[in-house]
């Protein structure tokens, strides 16, 4: 269930602002992002699995949070985030 190495290095080095960057809002929304699309595809197969649904809904508040802390800091890397990631309609 945990993202292995690779995928996370790929999502990292695709939203990285400079070499290293593992701390700046753009990656951690894009890693939350990967994880809540996996966990997704999860619960189309275990369809009663309340206990992760529980992490999942923790997972998606953090990326609310973040997000909302970008919008509020650099409206411009906001709107090239939820753009690059599909996040909104």
């Amino acid at each position: 269930m945990v993202m292995d190495i690779e995928a996370k290095k790929a999502v990292i080095d695709a939203h990285a602002k400079h070499e290293g960057d593992t701390g700046s809002p753009e990656v951690q929304v894009a890693l939350l992002t990967a994880r809540i699309e996996q966990l997704t595809g999860h619960f189309k197969v275990h369809k009663k699995d309340y206990h992760s649904r529980t992490g999942l809904l923790k997972l998606v508040g953090q990326r609310r949070k973040l997000l909302n802390y970008l919008k509020k800091k650099d409206v411009q890397r906001y709107r090239a985030l939820i753009e690059k990631l599909g996040l909104r309609k």
